[in-house]
């Protein structure tokens, strides 16, 4: 049986795009933690006295 090789996509990415997409990752995944608005949230209900 033959090994399956993967073809991997060369792009001349520069140091530049590299830090901005580290910069945006790392907001997203701050905002996640944060609780924003794709953040996993707790919303809990409690009914109001009567």
């Amino acid at each position: 049986m033959h090994a399956v090789k993967t073809r991997t996509r060369r792009t001349s990415a520069t140091a530049k795009d590299r830090a901005q997409a580290a910069a945006a990752l790392q907001r997203a995944l701050d905002r996640r933690d944060n609780g924003g608005a794709t953040g996993h949230e707790l919303h809990t209900q409690t009914p109001a006295a009567v």
